[in-house]
């Protein structure tokens, strides 16, 4: 899945894999609690949380043969040394392995995007 047509979270939950569900179930539900009194939304094509009336700052998909993580090229920078042994882009954090999520890391980067109350780079 690179870019859905779903038009909510729900749905876009919906159109995985029985097997894929339960990550994003538990990366939403993350999401959810660190960004609180942000907005749930699709945009992009991919579920994402952002405040109100701006982008999302925040985003995830199912690819081909990762999860990827929309972080922001600030958090990924300032996480980068937790995030060792993990496949980093410019903006975004890439889980070949689900195994290697470290929800504890990924909570921790939400609350300093929260914090910064940043928006996503698409580039």
């Amino acid at each position: 899945m690179v870019q859905s047509q779903a038009t909510s979270v729900d749905d876009w939950l919906d159109g995985l894999a029985a097997a894929e569900r339960p990550i994003f179930e538990q990366l939403r539900a993350a999401c959810r609690q660190e960004l609180a009194n942000w907005e749930e939304r699709m945009q992009w094509g991919m579920p994402g949380y952002g405040p109100s009336g701006r982008d999302n700052a925040v985003s995830f998909n199912a690819q081909k043969r990762h999860i990827a993580f929309y972080a922001g090229p600030t958090t990924v920078e300032r996480f980068r040394e937790r995030l060792a042994g993990i496949d980093c882009g410019k903006g975004c954090v890439r889980y070949r392995n689900t195994d290697r999520i470290d929800f504890a890391v990924l909570r921790a980067m939400l609350r300093d995007i929260h914090t910064r109350g940043g928006t996503m780079c698409r580039s």
